[in-house]
């Protein structure tokens, strides 16, 4: 896959990283919080959104099924949605760009009101599969057109009519498939519950409940939980402060942790604990991250980071952490090819149906800037010391692999150039801005 507009950035050695990083609002908050403000009843207001193409890309796609979503300066945002099962049958295709989580997630918004829409997306995102998530909704009566078994876009739904409450095991660890459901089971009749093995991120249940769903979750005696959803419901706007983004954070975390006499202050990070599985690894390889002034907004925990130059070592991390981390592997890889000794990673089977196969792209990217590594099913083993770099990491079109190895260079031996910067966009529009405050070298080739 391939960007023929591609635009290539390398990064090398410079001096220490100093200074402040105010990373851009919380990707996964954001796109929900225009989603069930789309869904509510009333008007929300928003403040903190991302601004970036991913949000943009959904925002477009909820005006399709009638809402109103207007920007009212940067982060900010007025939602006035229709009410629950009001969505009207777009009058074109739904074009969400890159946007997996707005794509899947909508999908589920839509799976029990009886409309018809078609899904479609670049590149990158009609190479992902969808089966695995429209597939569970036919469950509520949700029936689907899409392109071989994987139901890869264009995708055409159409929602069931007077749906019936389900109750669905989600095996995969994947918040996506979970909320689609959750959203899905809000214009069903009676109780419906989604029960999940792994403990994947929260912020769905979190916000539903600030919007007025009547929800609930249990854990279960085997281990994960049950949540329980009462349908028809009735979402009522509210305000939404959406906090800063702990994955995008991940990318200043770790250049300032690899880069010698460095010191970064990250302000009100999101500090959910299904979504500090980096922080945690970091800290057991032995990085220096004082978290300080921990407060709590809309449900969620944030508080502000100070991270310095530290010497990592090589750590086994546990299959369990992944759905707490699965979008920071590939920095963490970076990490992991600094630290002293062998870094186990266990578990990564869902990396392999991200924007790309993100554990073939991050070994294809170790091997090219002389990392050493295995992997073993879905296992990835770095061992870490000296990083010779020098190579040109192709990114597929992946906005992590792009600012991962982007932050290899800055620590590396040789500079480390990255074929492809333009879909770093779709996540973080400041991120070469905000590093080369920093103090980071980047030069566009």
């Amino acid at each position: 896959m391939h960007n023929a507009n591609s635009a290539p950035l390398s990064a090398r050695r410079g001096g220490p990283l100093k200074g402040v990083a105010q990373v851009p609002g919380d990707k996964s908050i954001s796109q929900r919080a225009l989603i069930l403000g789309a869904l509510a009843a009333g008007e929300t207001r928003i403040t903190g959104l991302l601004e970036s193409g991913d949000v943009h890309s959904t925002a477009g796609a909820l005006r399709g099924f009638g809402a109103e979503l207007t920007a009212e300066g940067p982060g900010r945002w007025r939602v006035k949605g229709t009410g629950v099962g009001n969505w009207q049958s777009p009058k074109g295709e739904l074009d969400f760009g890159n946007s997996g989580t707005g794509s899947r997630l909508v999908m589920g918004a839509m799976a029990t009101t009886p409309i018809t829409a078609t899904f479609t997306g670049d590149a990158s995102l009609r190479s992902r599969p969808m089966a695995r998530v429209v597939a569970p909704l036919e469950a509520f009566g949700l029936t689907y057109e899409g392109q071989g078994p994987k139901a890869l876009m264009p995708l055409t739904l159409h929602g069931a009519r007077n749906a019936k409450s389900v109750s669905v095991h989600v095996a995969t660890a994947s918040a996506q498939v979970k909320s689609a459901l959750l959203l899905a089971a809000l214009n069903a009749h009676g109780v419906s519950r989604i029960s999940q093995d792994a403990l994947t991120r929260d912020h769905s249940e979190k916000m539903l409940a600030a919007f007025g769903a009547k929800i609930s979750v249990s854990p279960r005696a085997q281990g994960g939980e049950t949540i329980t959803v009462e349908g028809p419901a009735r979402l009522t706007g509210c305000m939404v402060e959406v906090p800063r983004d702990p994955s995008s954070a991940a990318f200043a975390i770790v250049a300032a942790l690899i880069v010698p006499g460095s010191e970064v202050q990250l302000p009100a990070i999101l500090l959910n604990p299904r979504r500090i599985g980096l922080i945690e690894t970091l800290l057991e390889m032995g990085a220096k991250i004082d978290v300080t002034n921990k407060r709590s907004s809309g449900g969620e925990e944030i508080g502000d980071l100070v991270v310095r130059h530290s010497e990592l070592k090589g750590v086994e991390v546990p299959a369990l952490r992944a759905p707490s981390m699965i979008d920071e592997y590939p920095i963490l890889s970076v990490a992991a090819a600094f630290a002293r000794g062998k870094t186990a990673m266990r578990g990564l089977e869902e990396l392999r149906v991200k924007e790309s196969d993100r554990l073939e792209a991050v070994a294809r990217g170790l091997k090219l800037n002389g990392v050493k590594y295995q992997i073993e099913g879905d296992d990835l083993i770095v061992e870490g010391g000296a990083v010779p770099g020098g190579g040109t990491v192709t990114t597929h079109m992946d906005h992590r692999i792009a600012m991962s190895f982007l932050t290899m260079g800055l620590a590396s031996e040789k500079p480390v150039t990255v074929d492809d910067v333009t879909m770093i966009a779709t996540s973080f529009p400041e991120y070469q801005d905000l590093m080369r405050r920093l103090g980071a070298v980047m030069k566009s080739l």
